[in-house]
Formats: structure tokens, sequence, C-alpha cells
């Protein structure tokens, strides 16, 4: 097998996750500074425990917070754990029963309906790669990210430790301007004044925008419109382009689930394999019915989409 091709640059980002320190230890020449400690963060989704909009958050004896919070649409969703993991749970992280009867527990103290673990429909878990700030207790170390330049000249080496999803614009910006002297001269930050894909929506009404989807599409009821415009805003036009009636989306996966939108999640998503679809970007696996992951991926590898 012939070698890649070798790829020059000014400075390489190293913005691993949980494998930081593994892509670290493969460039001797870069300086380490601090480690990574993996935090494992579980939650929990049972059947909607109230009609109303709120979220609650509720203090644990132990110092920590809960959250319980409407989840799509029919749903609670309840989080989070803070548990130390091992390297062997970072590709596949899950939720255990002691972090289960710890969810249970903390809201059970204020819920008026108390769950159990037979109410648990689903679970997910994460591993957070947090700087290691030499603390022993996981809710104490340190959640801010932590960007270290591991030479003094180019080629330059920035290591990405911790961070989250909900800084993830200002966690780019702050790598940009570390790398500035190794880079050619950058226009100045903008994405404070940017929407995401699909986020210009009018005036920012998404009940005005799911008023004029549903009489677009004339075949959606409320349910579908809301659910396709939270996710998609004004890009449900490429999932739905110009269909007329529900049959003209392809196949029907149930849960509200098309053909159209699973070819739209593949294309612009980079979905690849029925989790992808069913749980990390729609969801809908808590709705749809027994099966849909085997004739997804039955669907996919007929259109040779799946994941190798």
């Amino acid at each position: 097998m012939p070698l890649p091709p070798k790829v020059w640059a000014r400075a390489v980002v190293n913005a691993a996750g949980p494998w930081v320190e593994d892509v670290l230890a493969t460039m001797p020449a870069a300086r380490h500074q601090g480690g990574v400690s993996l935090v494992k963060g579980s939650h929990i989704i049972v059947p909607r425990r109230w009609a109303g909009p709120q979220a609650y958050i509720f203090q644990n004896p132990d110092g920590r917070i809960q959250f319980a919070i409407p989840y799509q649409q029919h749903f609670t969703l309840i989080g989070t754990t803070d548990v130390l993991a091992g390297d062997d749970e970072r590709a596949q992280p899950a939720i255990s029963e002691a972090e289960v009867e710890y969810l249970c527990a903390g809201v059970n103290a204020f819920l008026a309906e108390p769950i159990s673990r037979a109410d648990i429909l689903s679970s997910y878990a994460g591993v957070r790669p947090l700087y290691d700030d030499g603390s022993t207790d996981a809710k104490a170390i340190t959640r801010d990210y932590v960007l270290n330049l591991g030479a003094d000249a180019r080629p330059q080496v920035l290591s990405v430790f911790g961070g989250k999803l909900t800084t993830y614009r200002r966690l780019a910006e702050h790598a940009l301007e570390k790398l500035a002297p190794w880079l050619p001269p950058m226009r100045p930050a903008w994405t404070d004044q940017q929407p995401l894909p699909g986020g210009d929506l009018p005036g920012g009404d998404a009940d005005a925008y799911m008023a004029y989807a549903r009489q677009r599409w004339g075949f959606l009821d409320e349910q579908q419109a809301r659910r396709m415009v939270r996710a998609y805003g004004t890009r449900i036009g490429k999932v739905l382009g110009t269909a007329q009636t529900r049959a003209d989306l392809g196949e029907d996966f149930g849960g509200g689930l098309s053909g159209a939108e699973v070819d739209y999640l593949v294309a612009h998503e980079w979905a690849r394999t029925a989790q992808d679809i069913l749980w990390r970007r729609t969801k809908l696996g808590l709705v749809t019915p027994q099966g849909t992951a085997e004739k997804l991926t039955a669907y996919l590898c007929a259109k040779g989409k799946a994941a190798a």
C-alpha cells in the first residue's frame, strides 16, 4: 500500500477530544503541558413529567446540580452525572446502574411523580476531556477549555483541552487568536453575528416560519412542521424540496422520518449509520417503530451511503 502524501502546514490543531494526549504523544517535538481528565456525564430520558415549558434545576446534597427539562415534545431529559472515566470508556461510554440510581434519587426529592428504573426509555453518556488541574473530585475539575501551544516557532501545534458545544464558537476564535503569529493576517472575529445554518429565520420568528412551512407544504401537520423547523430552520426547503404530498418524500420509516430527510442528513450532515440518523441527528429513535434501525441500514447500504 502506498504511503499517504505528505502535507505541509504552518500549524496543526490537535482537537482530538478524549484522545488529545494520544495525538500529542505522536508529536515528540511538541511541548507537553498538563494533561486530560476524562469525566463521564450520563443522562436519562423518561415520559414527560409536566405539561408546561419550564425547565428545572435541582440542588443535590453532594453539592452538584441536576436538571430536568422538556425534551422532544413528549419526554423529559434528566441529567447529568460527573464520574471519572477510564480510557476504555472513551469510544463507547454508557450509563452505569450507580448513575441511574443517582439521577433517579436526585430528582425524586423534588418531583411530585417519582421516577424509577422502569420509566427510563433511553439513556446516553459522553466523556468530557477536561483539563487536568490536579483535582481528584470530578465535579471540581475546571470546565473551562485550555489551549496549549506546543512550539516556539513554526510549525506550531495547538492542543485543545476541554471545551463543550455551548462555547465552541468562542473556543474557535480563541484558537485562531493564539495561532495568529504563525498564520497569514485574518479578518476580525465574526461568528457572534452569523446565524447557524438554517437559523436565518425572518425576524427570528420561529412560529411565523412554521406557519409558512405548513402553507408551503400542505401535507405537514402542526407537530411535523414544528419538528422540521426546529431541526432545519430555513433549510427545510432542502429537505422537502418540491414535494406536494407525503408520498413525494420517498420511503416512510415511521415517526415522521422520510427517505428525503435521510438523504438530506447523508448529503449535508455527514450521517452514515442508522444510529447517526435516529439518535445523533433527529432523536427520532424515541418514537420510531421497532426494526427501524435495520430498515434504515438496508436503505443506506442500497444507496451506497452506509459507513464501512
